[in-house]
């Protein structure tokens, strides 16, 4: 009987991942060890603060849901359901559980002991690459679209918490470690060490580590008289060493360093100890690195003085989103995470601009526009940018306004240097047209909401889309409200937003081939921008505006909202969330390849599964398209 439900018990994993990248035999040994738990409805397995477990869950039958307190309320973030994991905090993790696992219904759940299963996870990449993006997406679940790719950090991210995310960045190691021959003495070496204060040294051999020598070995073996002073250190070196590659990630080298029971990681060039040394990574590193996450690059902000150590946080972010990308980290987290880091950047460059300057004249708020209003900024894109001040009585306004343009124009000068171009057609707030009073502003807005164009005193949408990124919230507040207000029931409006959106260049054409340019220094290639991400940019700001959703900008956002308020479209604004996801992922990696902004797609450089992926994100557009037609009552030549 017993070995019945041991067979059962395999059977069960091996239809979900990752233990279908497992062979029967391990499958037949993580089943005899399983332990089977049985939750009544509402009973909680694991819950915020406690101590962490020394298994991980399998969902057998039922489901779990997984909430953590945000606001003083316990907000759920997943369902869990068969064949789903959770709880694997302990695998990445030193600190207690974040939140809270309860049973929806009566369920049953398998407790897998982590250290039976860490082999199987430090020796299979694809298993390892599971667990990885299993903890950090919290969901497995197909049946969830809603919280499909959603990270925990998504719904109670904040600057003080530490997000999962840091998990996965690549770490920061000791570049120049000690090395030493094994003929060397250990005296030679314990003076080495103590002289450069590190608790290291690696013996080499033709730069290749071949051992290590670590303050425990002094301790355990020096210390008690089992081997002498004047010995070589080959008596006393530790071998094999634990190799890693170069882009390891703080999981990856926790997970090694509690496999192999050691405090030390050897770098080398192609993670193997037959190439060169390329640094050392101890137990003290991975302290480091853990805490080196989005908060703590904003401090990095908060405390620069000079544009060098702003410019140094830009360029670290840039690494952070490529090795992120590298390690499938889902791509909205990354937007909140590089939106926060931008935001902090802009807001610490109007600091020191207001330092040079003095205190301002009046009251103003600086508003970033477009893509950073949305938080979309993966690349180094331009920078575009609105200010809005106080009204001032007439005597005061030439000298108030010159103050706020000389603000500007060093604060965009600054944010150039930092690495954010200008808009090249000027929607920054250095030009003066972009620089007003509130009530400018206002009359502004209402003027283009009233008799919308293309020409209307140059105003675009890229002006719907912004966010306060230093000043007074209140004019935020009340710019919103306005354009709401006079939005609301404007056909005139609405027929123009949606014109505009049907307008965009189409990305496929009616054999489902890629239209590509035909001319110019892009010919033959694909334009990602304004054939596939600017037409669900615009129809997801279009039915926001239709719906009157406040404060939520980003697109992805944006399409999640839109599938709960309008239920009987959600799937079509699920498929466009989706696709918004895998082409701003796919214009960030050609981005980052060629250090462009990765507009112009040589879709003969893709893979077929890619060409096709990418061909896959695109056919929502037209459902999109009919939806806009269906509900503003437009055509094409509307």
């Amino acid at each position: 009987m017993v070995a019945s439900l041991t067979q059962r018990s395999a059977d069960f994993l091996s239809n979900y991942s990752p233990f279908n990248l497992l062979s029967p035999e391990d499958l037949m040994a993580i089943a005899t060890s399983l332990k089977v738990i049985y939750l009544s409805r509402n009973e909680v397995l694991f819950k915020i603060d406690e101590p962490l477990h020394d298994s991980f869950y399998v969902v057998a039958s039922g489901v779990i849901h997984l909430n953590v307190i945000a606001d003083a309320e316990e907000t759920l973030l997943n369902k869990c359901y068969e064949g789903e994991l959770f709880g694997l905090r302990p695998f990445f993790a030193k600190n207690n559980y974040m939140m809270t696992a309860k049973a929806r219904e009566e369920s049953f759940v398998y407790a897998v002991p982590i250290a039976l299963f860490k082999p199987y996870v430090a020796q299979n990449s694809q298993v390892l690459d599971f667990m990885l993006q299993s903890f950090a997406t919290n969901t497995r679940n197909p049946n969830d679209p809603l919280n499909k790719g959603n990270l925990l950090t998504d719904a109670v991210y904040t600057q003080t918490n530490t997000p999962e995310y840091s998990y996965f960045q690549s770490l920061t190691y000791n570049k120049s470690p000690l090395k030493m021959s094994p003929a060397a003495t250990v005296r030679a070496a314990a003076q080495l060490m103590t002289d450069n204060l590190m608790d290291s040294v690696l013996i080499t051999d033709m730069n290749c580590p071949i051992g290590i020598v670590t303050d425990s070995d002094f301790r355990m073996k020096v210390g008690t008289g089992k081997v002498a002073l004047d010995a070589p250190l080959q008596q006393l070196m530790s071998t094999p060493v634990v190799t890693v590659p170069e882009n390891v990630s703080v999981a990856e080298a926790q997970l090694l360093l509690l496999k192999h029971q050691v405090s030390h990681l050897c770098v080398t060039l192609d993670g193997t100890e037959k190439s060169d040394i390329r640094g050392i990574i101890s137990e003290h590193d991975l302290i480091v690195s853990q805490a080196n996450n989005p908060g703590v690059l904003i401090k990095e902000i908060r405390r620069s003085l000079y544009v060098k150590d702003l410019k140094s946080v830009r360029l670290k972010l840039s690494e952070l989103l490529l090795a992120s990308i590298q390690k499938n980290i889902p791509l909205p987290h990354l937007y909140n995470i590089s939106g926060e880091i931008t935001a902090a950047l802009i807001k610490r460059a109007i600091e020191l601009s207001i330092l040079e300057l003095g205190s301002p004249p009046a009251k103003f708020a600086w508003m970033s526009i477009g893509s950073q209003g949305r938080k979309e900024q993966l690349l180094t894109t331009d920078q575009d940018s609105m200010l809005i001040f106080e009204d001032v009585p007439a005597n005061l306004f030439r000298d108030t306004k010159d103050y706020f343009i000389k603000l500007a124009k060093r604060s965009t000068a600054l944010l150039e240097n930092i690495g954010y171009p200008l808009c090249p057609y000027g929607h920054v707030a250095s030009n003066m047209i972009w620089c007003k009073s509130q009530s400018d502003w206002m009359k502004h807005y209402q003027n283009w909401l009233k008799n919308p164009s293309e020409k209307s005193n140059e105003m675009a949408t890229l002006f719907l889309d912004f966010e306060l990124a230093y000043g007074e919230q209140t004019y935020e507040d009340e710019l919103t409200d306005m354009i709401f207000s006079y939005a609301k029931s404007n056909n005139l409006f609405f027929d123009y937003l949606g014109n505009q959106t049907l307008k965009k260049p189409a990305a496929l054409n009616f054999f489902k081939k890629f239209n590509i340019e035909e001319e110019g220094p892009n010919k033959n290639k694909f334009d990602i921008k304004n054939r596939g991400l600017m037409p669900l940019i615009d129809g997801a700001r279009l039915f926001c505006m239709h719906f009157g959703i406040k404060g939520v900008n980003n697109t992805y956002s944006r399409f999640k909202q839109l599938a709960i308020i309008d239920p009987r479209n959600a799937e079509i604004y699920q498929n466009c969330a989706e696709a918004f996801v895998v082409l701003s992922k796919t214009q960030t990696i050609e981005g980052l390849r060629f250090d462009t902004n990765g507009q112009f797609i040589n879709l003969e450089e893709m893979s077929k599964p890619d060409r096709e992926k990418l061909k896959l994100a695109l056919l929502p557009m037209k459902d999109l398209e009919e939806l806009i037609k269906d509900a503003f009552q437009l055509t094409k030549f509307s």
